[in-house]
């Protein structure tokens, strides 16, 4: 019997492991870079910790089972509910603002396609405590320090943002509530993944009356918020009631494109009144990561949930954050020809000039990794010729040839240099030939 892998699923063979590693340690040190603590979950939780986040609906896209106990249990296709969890529980004792990050893996029972799969490893940064915008700002930076550090810039992706809660306010306006506010912004999320014709007519169907469609057409033309204008004046100009909350809206996009500009993230980033991500608990300030054009699905997705916590039985505490898949990170790095030589290499290679000196070969390995070197040599007895060209290959920087008469050459491999010292001073001192 020939046995596979689950479909949506990966094998991580050594050189998948180097890029799945060498893309998690630049999330985690920007995280750190940043001011963020690592925290992390069980891999299943409760399944009404994600139907009281999501409603029961999202039980059929989980990988949900019953316990012995008869409890019903999920493996967790997020970590934000289990973050909310761990947060209400200690929320008194916590030091504000609370800044955590984790790299969960995660699953979802859903048909894989390219750039979404059923297990995955997602990157997530929050921030819980301040109300202003400038929390939303310095996730969106730490998210941008990450892609500068594997390679990509302005030119390559953008974070495109807009606002979950001035776009309630102009579907208010135009008499779309309720549910039918809610299948609206449904529809709206899939502007940038449907074609034009096809998105219209959907927004028509769920919308249901011409004047409301006419006006939410005008908003998503709206350009640029211009950080001088009036939110009265940006209101009136996106065909929007200058209602309290509008202008109140539109001054948080505004600050949140200041501090942008601050930050000096200003070109990695756009206003997109077509952001309006698909999950509900979103209250304010949301973005994506796209690729400037736009193949693949979204690298990372965020915003402001102020409503998580206490949903989940917690006090009232604002809160924004974000995640970023590996997957489609992984798919755009490939096709940039960013990933590079991710080869694990080892700084020496130690070998024996002779067969009666393997013994010798394997007391200085064990001298040089006892002081920290990356020491290899070879399992199978071999001329030196042969063992330099396996020492090559394990991409050594240098050969350690112990002589039969004590004496040690140190060969650098890309220059070809050698110098000699003494067999004695090695294993007295291994420190001497690092």
């Amino acid at each position: 019997m020939k046995f596979i892998p689950v479909k949506g699923t990966r094998d991580f063979y050594p050189e998948a492991m180097r890029m799945r590693n060498w893309i998690a340690d630049a999330w985690r040190s920007a995280s750190l870079r940043n001011g963020f603590e690592e925290y992390d979950s069980p891999i299943f939780e409760y399944l009404d910790l994600f139907t009281a986040k999501s409603g029961d609906e999202i039980a059929s896209q989980l990988f949900n089972l019953t316990d012995r106990g008869g409890r019903n249990l999920a493996i967790r296709p997020e970590i934000t509910p289990s973050l909310a969890r761990m947060v209400n529980a200690k929320i008194n004792a916590l030091p504000r603002p609370i800044k955590w990050f984790s790299i969960p893996r995660l699953c979802r029972a859903e048909r894989p396609q390219k750039g979404r799969l059923r297990e995955f490893f997602q990157w997530n940064v929050d921030i819980i405590g301040p109300q202003d915008e400038l929390a939303d700002a310095e996730c969106v930076l730490t998210a941008v320090d990450a892609m500068r550090e594997l390679g990509l810039t302005s030119n390559d992706v953008q974070v495109c943002y807009s606002s979950r809660e001035l776009l309630s306010e102009v579907l208010e306006s135009l008499g779309v509530k309720g549910q039918s506010s809610a299948d609206v912004m449904a529809v709206l999320d899939k502007r940038n993944k449907l074609p034009a014709e096809k998105f219209e007519a959907m927004l028509s169907d769920a919308v249901g009356d011409k004047t409301a469609m006419a006006g939410i057409l005008k908003f998503l033309d709206t350009g640029a918020i211009d950080p001088d204008a009036s939110p009265a004046e940006i209101a009136a100009s996106a065909g929007i009631a200058p209602s309290e909350n509008a202008t109140a809206a539109i001054a948080k996009l505004q600050a949140f494109g200041g501090y942008l500009k601050a930050f000096g993230i200003a070109d990695w980033c756009r206003y997109d009144t077509g952001i309006v991500r698909g999950l509900a608990y979103y209250t304010g300030i949301v973005y994506e990561v796209m690729d400037v054009g736009e193949t693949l699905r979204a690298i990372a997705g965020g915003g402001r949930y102020d409503n998580l916590l206490e949903v989940l039985g917690g006090p009232a505490v604002a809160a924004s954050g974000f995640g970023m898949g590996d997957v489609v990170l992984g798919i755009l790095l490939e096709e940039k020809q960013l990933i590079g030589d991710l080869a694990q290499g080892v700084e020496l290679f130690v070998i024996d000039g002779s067969a009666d000196m393997f013994s010798d070969v394997i007391n200085v390995v064990g001298r040089l990794r006892s002081v920290g070197a990356a020491a290899e040599f070879s399992y199978k007895r071999q001329n030196i010729g042969k063992q330099l060209k396996q020492a090559d290959r394990r991409g050594a920087c240098k050969a350690v040839i112990l002589e039969p008469d004590g004496v040690v050459m140190i060969k650098d491999l890309a220059s070809g240099e050698q110098t000699a010292c003494k067999l004695a001073e090695i294993l007295s001192d291994p420190t001497t030939i690092l």
